[in-house]
């Protein structure tokens, strides 16, 4: 399954767009969810620390929108559209190319934490603010648990990406 991810690939190229690629994409970013949702919604309430709502964040966005914002279609944004697709797309496409053209070859664990962090963000500074709630949600417990959930999420994305590639 190197084909997506292949090492011979020059630095900074970008990955091929196959079926392989896609179900690559699919794997990585559903067990990066899961460990975003893992984390958010039953560890840090567990541990007495805030509990994200990351499908709220979605409807509220698809409300402000103007688009339909049920349950259903915030759990879809959530998980399909931006876990599966949307954040490996920007990791695959976007962020690791643009780092190894600029940065160089790196070990994985420090590009991927930095992603996570961008992550934040991008869903925590900006979406937030583009579905009409606070800035950073007002840098309450939300915010900081998000934190460590982004981040988390680029960490284990990565990290699934290389286990499934490995030569």
């Amino acid at each position: 399954m190197n084909a997506a991810l292949s090492h011979p690939r020059p630095i900074g190229a970008l990955p091929s767009i196959n079926v392989q690629t896609v179900g690559l994409m699919f794997i990585a970013g559903f067990v990066a969810t899961i460990a975003f949702d893992l984390w958010g919604q039953l560890i840090s309430p567990g541990l007495g620390f805030a509990a994200l709502s990351p499908h709220g964040l979605a409807r509220s966005l698809l409300g402000t929108l103007g688009l339909p914002n049920g349950a259903f279609a915030g759990n879809f944004v959530h998980f399909y559209l931006v876990g599966l697709i949307g954040y490996p797309v920007g990791w695959l496409f976007i962020f690791a190319p643009i780092w190894k053209r600029v940065i160089g070859q790196t070990h994985w664990f420090l590009p991927s934490a930095i992603y996570g962090f961008g992550l934040w963000v991008f869903a925590i500074g900006g979406i937030t603010s583009v579905a009409g709630l606070p800035f950073f949600l007002n840098f309450t417990g939300i915010t900081w648990v998000a934190l460590v959930g982004h981040v988390a999420y680029g960490i284990v994305l990565v990290a699934t990406l290389r286990v499934i590639d490995r030569d």
